[in-house]
């Protein structure tokens, strides 16, 4: 396995990915067995979240190391709207009586899309995350997909509640909970700057600082990217010192590491293809090539992979026996299309 150094963290450049599923027993019984086998194998970065299958997938990741805590890397997220998979009541009913009834939640804080971005809705998260993980600490804390929150309030009220935020984030390290933090997107770092849901990753850079002085601990994001989603890679829709560059780009000058979601588009980029494209991807089966594109991506951090099954994590990781792409192919790659 390959690792790479980052903040004092050893990172395996693979990482199991926790969304797919049922929220069901037998889901979790196969998550367990290969979460266990993918630390076995070396890998050590465990992504999930708080709304993941109810709840059920930050349980089984906790359950899975338990006995290997200090050894893992645990990423979660908060910021949608998340219900126990265990209780007794309607959902509707619940979220009404825990989180609204008591303060935690303002209806009118609440996106069309779920999301909420309230210090006192990601604490409530933030903790609860905690008890699922049975953990006295996360090493990642992703605030989820806060573009949405872009879809109701203007951006001068989004980056006040992104401050307020991580203000709370910065409390949760100096309480020793947390070590690091960070924004996990889908749509928000692969549009351009006047889209609606665009974020501004120099800004969201300084509004940490704001927040936690020149040491804080913002340094993560997390975003898609594969073959068929390249925004990350060839669109330059971050400003640096006046200059234009990619997401990616963007990501490793302000010092921030990066995960990497759906690189194989939960398996529709797996298909059968011609020897000559194996070839060029220095690969021997097609399962592997998107993975191999990903991960010799330059400025790529951990690709992050929806495993559930031992046999597909068995699989993917042979990727680990080939070398990866020098750069310049992947670029010309790109600059081909």
């Amino acid at each position: 396995m390959r690792y790479k150094e980052f903040q004092g963290l050893k990172l395996s450049e693979i990482g199991v990915g926790t969304y797919l599923g049922s929220p069901d027993e037998s889901t979790d019984q196969s998550y367990l067995e290969t979460i266990k086998k993918a630390v076995e194998l070396g890998v050590n970065v465990i992504d999930t979240a708080i709304n993941y299958r109810n709840m059920r997938s930050e349980k089984v990741v906790g359950e899975a190391v338990k006995e290997n805590r200090s050894n893992v890397v645990i990423s979660t997220k908060g910021g949608y709207v998340a219900v126990p998979y265990n209780i007794k009541t309607d959902p509707t009913d619940w979220f009404r009586k825990e989180l609204v009834k008591t303060g935690i939640v303002h209806p009118s804080q609440i996106t069309e899309t779920g999301n909420i971005l309230t210090p006192e809705y990601i604490n409530w998260s933030f903790e609860r995350s905690l008890q699922n993980l049975n953990t006295k600490y996360i090493d990642i804390y992703f605030l989820h997909n806060v573009e949405d929150q872009l879809l109701k309030f203007s951006r001068e009220e989004f980056y006040k509640k992104l401050k307020d935020v991580f203000f709370l984030l910065e409390e949760k390290v100096k309480e020793g909970k947390l070590k690091f933090y960070g924004i996990a997107t889908w749509s928000g770092l692969r549009v351009p700057p006047e889209h609606r849901q665009y974020l501004d990753l120099s800004r969201i850079y300084q509004t940490a600082v704001e927040a936690g002085g020149k040491d804080h601990r913002f340094k993560f994001v997390q975003l898609p990217y594969n073959l068929a989603m390249l925004e990350a890679l060839n669109l330059k829709n971050q400003q640096i010192n006046g200059e234009y560059v990619s997401t990616l780009e963007a990501s490793n000058r302000l010092g921030l590491y990066t995960y990497i979601s759906s690189p194989t588009m939960q398996g529709r980029l797996i298909r059968p293809v011609s020897p000559e494209v194996m070839e060029r991807f220095r690969v021997r089966k097609s399962v592997h090539i998107p993975i191999q594109f990903v991960r010799s991506t330059p400025d790529v951090g951990t690709v992050l992979i929806g495993m559930s099954k031992v046999q597909h994590l068995v699989e993917n990781l042979e990727i680990e026996e080939v070398p990866p792409l020098p750069a310049e192919e992947i670029l010309s790659m790109i600059t081909s299309r």
